[in-house]
């Protein structure tokens, strides 16, 4: 038998989150993680992080630029038309059956129970989600800077009305624009 194609594989992937990931997008997040980082070894955490953040400065939904993106890194072309596809038939398909549902049946009350009982699950993945980023922040930046910059964030995110993406821009404009240190040369004491 005939190992499966990256094309096929990526597919498969994000099939398998686009049937599990209602919630939206950001729901998703800890799937494509779980997928792309711990099953299949497509990114590192860390790589992964940066398509987060970068995904979200980009405009349009994450839940299909991270797939768009990750299917091109791991794929090429194929990989990302593959991966794309994958994550938005079962969406599509979701959408317009339980429209049809909710629409018909609205005032029965377990289906309205139904929307509401995801959220816990929702809430659970991504305080999950936050840990793991935080505790990579910690690693890499210290517990002093990950605490400052998370309650700097929170600030203009919540309090200020900013959005997201022009603090992630900005987080990315100053590492930039920041001075490199300078590196001691190999076998230098």
């Amino acid at each position: 038998m005939k190992p499966p194609t990256v094309s096929w594989q990526l597919f498969w992937a994000f099939f398998r989150i686009g049937i599990f990931g209602f919630g939206g997008g950001p729901a998703m997040i800890p799937l494509v993680r779980a997928e792309v980082v711990t099953r299949h070894h497509w990114l590192t955490d860390e790589e992964f992080a940066d398509v987060l953040a970068i995904g979200n400065t980009l405009p349009g939904p994450i839940a299909t630029k991270m797939p768009g993106y990750i299917g091109y890194r791991v794929g090429g072309v194929t990989g990302c038309i593959a991966a794309v596809i994958a994550i938005i038939v079962p969406m599509i398909v979701a959408m317009i059956v339980m429209l049809g549902i909710f629409s018909r049946y609205r005032d029965v009350a377990w289906i309205r129970g139904m929307g509401q009982a995801v959220v816990p699950v929702v809430m659970v993945m991504m305080a999950q989600l936050t840990w793991d980023f935080f505790d990579k922040s910690q690693a890499a930046l210290g517990w002093l800077v990950s605490i400052a910059m998370a309650i700097i964030a929170a600030g203009l995110i919540y309090w200020l009305g900013l959005h997201p993406g022009w603090v992630i821009g900005a987080i990315l404009v100053a590492a930039l624009l920041r001075p490199a240190g300078k590196k001691k040369a190999e076998g230098a004491a």
